[in-house]
C-alpha cells in the first residue's frame, strides 16, 4: 500500500510541475520554469525509486545500457555501403512500381475506349 502512495505522490508532483510550467508562463521567465519543471521531475523520480516497481525499472534501465554496450555496431565503411544500397533498392523499386502504374493506366485506358 505504501508503494501505491509513493507512485501516487510521484504521479501527483509532476502534474503539478506541469500545472505550474503552464501556470506562470507570463509572470516567470522559460529559464526558471524549466528549472522547476526539472526539479520537479527529479524529486519525482527519486519518490518513485523508493518502491518496488521503481528499483524493477532502474534495474531494467541499467541492464538495458549494458546489452547496448555489448552490441557490435557497424563501421562507418558497413554503414554507408547499406544506406547506399538500401537507397538504390529504393530506386529500382519506385521505377518497378511507377512503370507498373503506367501499365495498368494503359490497360484501363485502352479497355474502357479513352486510349489512343
Amino acid at each position: 500500500m505504501a508503494d501505491k502512495i509513493k507512485l501516487l505522490v510521484a504521479v501527483l508532483l509532476i502534474a503539478a510541475g506541469i500545472t505550474g510550467f503552464y501556470y506562470f508562463a507570463e509572470q516567470a521567465a522559460l529559464l526558471y520554469r524549466v528549472l522547476g519543471l526539472l526539479a520537479v521531475v527529479v524529486v519525482s523520480v527519486v519518490v518513485a525509486l523508493q518502491t518496488q516497481l521503481g528499483m524493477a525499472g532502474w534495474n531494467f534501465g541499467r541492464s538495458a545500457v549494458l546489452e547496448v554496450r555489448k552490441a557490435v555496431w557497424p563501421s562507418r565503411q558497413e554503414t554507408v555501403q547499406t544506406t547506399l544500397l538500401v537507397m538504390a533498392m529504393v530506386i529500382i523499386m519506385g521505377l518497378m512500381l511507377w512503370l507498373f502504374d503506367m501499365l495498368l493506366l494503359w490497360a484501363v485506358k485502352l479497355l474502357t475506349g479513352q486510349g489512343g
